[in-house]
């Protein structure tokens, strides 16, 4: 069993950035590849980013690649959502997740835990 929160949403304006943060705890942390997932309003839950057991492998949803780097600290629990270069359109609440194989794990139902999920909004 792993607990999870996120931090670190706000409103920011476009071309800004935001640094999100998660907070694990329960099981060793080091054992679960970690994810990033969004939900803009009227829209389903899509894959933000994944990052391995140690980090060293990242994958990034096309959307975001180029613009937003996922970092892990395993010694502090927290995974980290570092974003740029924002556009209107990376409005969403922004959950975290935890998985246990890496794929990389892109799909909802390839996560066991989540986190309850940290608004982001930006204005044009």
């Amino acid at each position: 069993q792993v607990q999870l929160v996120e931090s670190g949403g706000g409103l920011v304006q476009a071309g800004g950035s935001l640094r999100l943060s998660c907070a694990a705890s329960g099981r060793t942390f080091s054992s679960y590849v970690m994810g990033w997932f969004r939900q803009a309003p009227g829209k389903e839950r899509e894959f933000v980013a994944a990052i391995s057991w140690s980090g060293g492998r990242r994958y990034y949803a096309d959307s975001v690649k180029g613009r937003f780097t996922i970092s892990r600290d395993n010694a502090k629990n927290m995974v980290y959502l570092q974003m740029n270069s924002l556009k209107p359109e990376d409005t969403a609440v922004y959950y975290c997740a935890a998985a246990n194989q890496w794929g990389p794990p892109v799909e909802l139902d390839e996560y066991d835990y989540w986190g309850q999920g940290t608004q982001v909004t930006v204005s044009s």
